[in-house]
């Protein structure tokens, strides 16, 4: 049988098509727009999202027998309020993840009502990306249509609730919603009042793998696919992603180097870390994770190569950081460069050169920019080693984890084995693999992943480097608490 997975993302959606040995059939990708009404603010139209997906699905399926699709699951963007009126409509544009019109009520939340109760009801604290924070906005600029919502929905749920009619969302994108009440999988009764909600305004909630209905007939035509193809509820992206990586069960972690980096540590027992520097979630597979995330990774060494040194030669400047200055650069970068999430959450943080000098060169600087970005995502390792989590080894994905460079220096400063996979196709994967299932090809999302998910290469920490990057990493972690009292100063 075959399967489709979309992956929605915020530039466009990617769907692509497995069998049920694990093999990609076809990748198509089709793009939408992005609208900033305001500084600051970001929004999408669902409609758009909704058409490119219909006309990527018929693309996709164009050259197969179609007889033969028996599934499809969507990884998509997280956090994203999409609020429909009582005959379904869309009320007005989403508000996306990187939306930061949120400031006040942020604040009110974290401040106001407080982390503690925050973490007690949702086992997360408020972040300007999470959807409660936006709707207490829309309650207070847009009463009106505020009063007419319905449903309240995620961007991946809207695509499954016109797929099968069914309002419906998965336990791993309402967790990212600061509405739901991860340790029991449950909608917060006491969030939903904070904010203004009826529990009858929210989706139906399902586990990621479980099936929420099939096509409604009409999309079935326009689809040209069978009515009998099942729709599983699909997870948050991150989520979908790390099952894509066969980063389920317990102790399994992979670090991801796209625009923003993630760690992301599964886990079958639930745990929330005490200053809630991790993100703690439902997962997809059933159980539990946490995840850090910091808001610039690869888009450190982007922006440096491309705004300040002004090359796309990528690898010719690594090629200038020989083995012997690995662990012995006296020049650090933090890597802030929009304010920091995990696991500071510090909007104010900015990117900062620590430790110039005359000598200093342009290597050791690009040097500096790929270590700050590792050095980062250990602080959130840290955090959860220090909640008892055993992580001896990481999968690496992303655009970053194809520098070799990159992958000796994560190997090293995290003193973890890093394992590189043969297919990497990101939250559509895992979506597709989710399909498959629900639809009973594999026992479960842990069998499916084992078996269809294959590491290529390992790259092992060295122990004298890793020593070397033990002191470093030390210094490190001193510069952003000695610098942190300026950054609010610098606006």
């Amino acid at each position: 049988m075959l399967y489709i997975g979309i992956d929605l993302g915020t530039s466009a959606v990617k769907l692509l098509l497995m069998d049920g040995g694990g093999n990609i059939c076809k990748i198509v990708s089709r793009e939408y727009p992005l609208s900033f009404p305001e500084p600051g603010w970001s929004e999408q139209n669902p409609e758009d999202w909704l058409r490119q997906t219909v006309e990527g699905i018929r693309e996709l399926t164009a050259d197969c027998d179609r007889s033969q699709i028996a599934g499809i699951g969507c990884g998509g963007q997280m956090h994203g309020l999409v609020a429909l009126d009582e005959e379904d409509r869309v009320l007005r544009p989403a508000i996306l993840w990187n939306d930061g019109r949120t400031a006040e009520e942020v604040d009110y939340l974290n401040e106001t009502v407080g982390r503690e109760t925050l973490s007690r009801y949702t086992a997360n604290i408020a972040f300007a990306g999470f959807t409660a924070p936006k709707l207490l906005w829309m309650r207070k600029h847009e009463p009106d249509l505020f009063a007419k919502i319905d449903k309240i929905m995620l961007p991946k749920d809207y695509i499954n609730y016109c797929l099968t009619g069914v309002h419906c969302t998965d336990v791993s994108d309402a967790s990212g919603m600061l509405l739901f009440d991860v340790a029991h999988k449950c909608w917060s009764p006491e969030m939903l009042e904070l904010c203004g909600l009826k529990e009858s305004q929210m989706a139906r909630i399902f586990e990621s793998y479980e099936v929420v209905g099939t096509l409604k007939p009409e999309m079935a035509e326009t689809l040209g696919l069978p009515a009998s193809v099942k729709v599983c509820a699909g997870a948050g992206d991150n989520a979908a992603a790390a099952v894509g990586t066969a980063t389920v069960g317990d102790g399994r972690c992979n670090i991801s180097l796209g625009t923003s980096g993630t760690i992301f540590i599964s886990s079958k027992s639930f745990g929330v870390d005490p200053n809630n520097a991790l993100h703690a979630f439902a997962h997809a597979d059933g159980h539990y994770h946490l995840m850090g995330c910091m808001l610039s990774a690869a888009s450190c060494n982007k922006w440096w190569m491309g705004e300040i040194l002004k090359t796309g030669e990528f690898a010719a400047e690594q090629a200038l950081i020989t083995e012997e200055r690995l662990g012995n650069n006296h020049v650090f970068f933090l890597p802030y460069l929009m304010g920091e999430r995990s696991p500071i959450n510090d909007t104010n943080a900015r990117g900062t050169f620590t430790g110039l000098m005359m000598d200093s060169t342009r290597a050791d600087m690009t040097q500096a920019v790929l270590e700050g970005v590792a050095f980062g995502i250990r602080d959130s390792l840290e955090v959860a080693k220090s909640l008892g989590i055993a992580v001896p080894r990481s999968k690496l994905c992303g655009g970053g984890a194809k520098s070799p460079l990159w992958q000796k220096m994560f190997a090293n400063i995290l003193n973890l084995d890093i394992d590189l996979l043969e297919t990497e196709e990101g939250p559509g994967y895992g979506g597709a693999i989710l399909a498959a299932v629900g639809c009973g090809e594999y026992a479960s999302v842990e069998d499916a992943a084992e078996k269809l998910v294959h590491v290529t290469k390992t790259i092992h920490p060295e122990p004298e480097l890793a020593a070397r990057y033990e002191a470093q990493y030390q210094k490190f972690r001193q510069i952003y608490p000695a610098v942190k009292a300026l950054f609010p100063a610098l606006h």
